[in-house]
C-alpha cells in the first residue's frame, strides 16, 4: 500500500462526513420550504398580488381600458373630497396617537397605584373585544342630538336646564282673533291699551293638556274684576277637553298656565314684571296712572335647549376620534403598563431617597426609561389610524360623511360606494400604501432593535 493511497483513506471519512452534512442541509431547506411555501402563497394571493394589481390600475381610466398615465393621481389631488380626506386624515395622525399614548401612560402609571389594578385593567381593554362596527352603533346612538336617543346630550340638556332653566311653554300660541300681536323677538304683547282697574283674558292654544305643569288648576276662578288701582289678568288654555267652550272666553273646564312670565311696559319700556299663579292669574299695582301694554316675553316660548350637534360638520371628526380612543385607551394602557412593570424599581427608590417627588420621578425617569415603548406603541397606532374606516363609515351620517372622511373611506366612496371610478380608487389605495409603509418600517427596525 502505499503512501498516496493511505492519504486518501484517511482523508475519505472527512469528506463522506461533509457530503453528509450538506445533504442534511439541502433535505432541511426543502422541508422548511415545503413548510412556508402555503404561507408564501398566501402572503402572495393576498398581499402581494392585489398591491401589484392596484398599482398597474391606478394608471388606466374608471372602466380600466384606457391608460392615463398619470392623470388619477392629478385628478386626486384636484377633487375636493380627496383634499377633504387628506386633511381629516393628518388630524387622525396627529391626535389620536398622541393622544392615546399619553392616556395610556398616565393611566398606567395611575393603576400601579389602586388596588384593584388587574380589574381596573380588565374594564378600561373591554372596548377591544368590540367590534368596530358594534363600537360605530352605539357611539352613533350615544351622539344623537335627540336628547331622548342620544346619552351625552341628555347629560348636557340635564346641566344646562339645572343652571339656566328652560321655557315653560315651548309650542304655545297665540289663537286666532284674541287680542295679542306677536312681536319680533317672539313675545306676545296686548293689542289694545290697558289701564290699571282693567283686566284681560290672554287665551293660547298649541299646549296639550297632558304637558301642564303638576300645579296648574281650572283658570275660571282666576277671571276676576280689577281693584281700583290694579292691572290684573289670567292666561289660560284656551281649549276645552273633550270639545265645546267659546274660543276667546275663559269656560269652566279651562285651565290656566302656571309660571308664565308676564310683564308690564309702558312706552316700550318694562315697568313691572310678574309670573301667573297656578290658575294663570297675575295682577300689577302700584302702577300710575296712564296706558300699559301686557307683555308675554320670548322667553316663555324659547325652544327648548336641544344640547350639542355632536355630529355636525365642525364636531364630528373629533365626536370619531372620541369613540376611537374609548376603543383603543385599553390597548395603549396595558403595553405600557407591561413595560412599566420590567423598569428597574432601584433607579425609581433612589431618587425617591434623594428626595424627588412623583412629579419629578415621571418625568426624568419613567418617561425616558419608556420612551422605547411609547415609541412602538405611537408608531402601532399611526399605522392603525390611517387605515380607520369602519368608525367612520357607521357614525358619520350621510348628509356629513363628506366632512368626516377619511382616506379609507373616500377609496372605498369612489371606487365602490357609487363613483365607480377603480383607477381613482386604486391611486388613492397606492397613497395610502405610501404613507403607511415608513411607519411600519419604522416598527420593524424598532423590533429588531429590542431583540439585539
Amino acid at each position: 500500500m502505499t503512501a498516496t493511497t493511505l492519504v486518501h483513506e484517511e482523508a475519505s471519512p472527512p469528506a463522506a462526513g461533509a457530503t453528509r452534512r450538506r445533504r442534511t442541509r439541502r433535505r432541511g431547506r426543502i422541508v422548511a420550504l415545503l413548510f412556508v411555501f402555503p404561507a408564501l402563497l398566501l402572503l402572495g394571493a393576498l398581499v402581494v398580488y392585489p398591491v401589484l394589481f392596484s398599482v398597474g390600475r391606478s394608471f388606466f381610466d374608471a372602466s380600466g381600458t384606457r391608460f392615463v398615465g398619470g392623470g388619477n393621481y392629478t385628478e386626486m389631488f384636484r377633487d375636493p373630497a380627496t383634499v377633504k380626506a387628506i386633511r381629516n386624515t393628518a388630524i387622525w395622525v396627529v391626535v389620536a396617537p398622541a393622544l392615546l399614548t399619553g392616556l395610556g401612560l398616565i393611566l398606567a402609571v395611575l393603576v400601579e397605584k389602586v388596588r384593584w389594578a388587574t380589574a381596573f385593567k380588565l374594564l378600561l381593554f373591554m372596548p377591544m373585544a368590540v367590534s368596530f362596527l358594534a363600537a360605530g352603533i352605539i357611539f352613533r346612538l350615544a351622539y344623537d342630538e335627540d336628547p331622548d336617543k342620544g346619552v351625552l346630550n341628555a347629560a348636557v340638556v340635564s346641566v344646562h336646564d339645572a343652571f339656566a332653566g328652560t321655557s315653560s311653554y315651548p309650542t304655545a300660541r297665540a289663537r286666532d282673533g284674541q287680542d295679542l300681536t306677536r312681536g319680533r323677538d317672539g313675545s306676545y304683547l296686548t293689542a289694545t291699551a290697558l289701564s290699571p282697574g282693567d283686566s284681560v283674558a290672554l287665551g293660547l292654544v298649541g299646549v296639550l293638556p297632558k304637558d301642564l305643569p303638576r300645579g296648574a288648576s281650572p283658570a275660571a276662578g282666576a277671571a276676576h274684576r280689577a281693584a281700583p288701582g290694579e292691572l290684573r289678568g289670567v292666561v289660560y288654555l284656551d281649549f276645552t277637553p273633550g270639545g265645546g267652550g267659546r274660543p276667546g272666553k275663559v269656560d269652566p273646564k279651562e285651565s290656566g298656565l302656571p309660571g308664565m312670565k308676564v310683564e308690564a311696559t309702558r312706552d316700550g319700556r318694562t315697568v313691572a314684571s310678574t309670573t301667573t299663579a297656578g290658575d294663570g292669574s297675575f295682577r300689577f299695582t302700584g302702577l300710575d296712572d296712564g296706558s300699559y301694554t301686557v307683555k308675554l316675553p320670548a322667553a316663555n316660548f324659547a325652544p327648548p335647549y336641544q344640547g350639542v350637534s355632536w355630529l355636525g360638520p365642525a364636531l364630528v371628526t373629533p365626536a370619531i376620534i372620541g369613540a376611537y380612543l374609548w376603543i383603543w385607551t385599553g390597548f395603549a394602557m396595558v403595553l405600557i403598563g407591561a413595560g412599566l412593570a420590567a423598569l428597574p424599581r432601584d433607579a425609581l427608590e433612589a431618587a425617591r431617597m434623594d428626595g424627588a417627588n412623583e412629579w419629578q420621578i415621571f418625568r426624568r425617569i419613567t418617561v425616558p426609561l419608556l420612551a422605547p415603548v411609547l415609541t412602538v406603541v405611537f408608531v402601532t397606532l399611526v399605522i392603525n389610524v390611517m387605515k380607520v374606516f369602519d368608525l367612520v363609515y357607521i357614525i358619520a351620517p350621510g348628509p356629513v360623511q363628506e366632512d368626516a372622511t377619511v382616506l379609507a373611506t373616500q377609496m372605498w366612496l369612489v371606487s365602490f360606494g357609487g363613483g365607480n371610478n377603480q383607477g381613482l380608487g386604486s391611486a388613492l389605495g397606492v397613497l395610502l400604501l405610501l404613507l403607511v409603509v415608513p411607519a411600519m418600517v419604522l416598527n420593524v427596525r424598532r423590533f429588531r432593535r429590542s431583540q439585539r
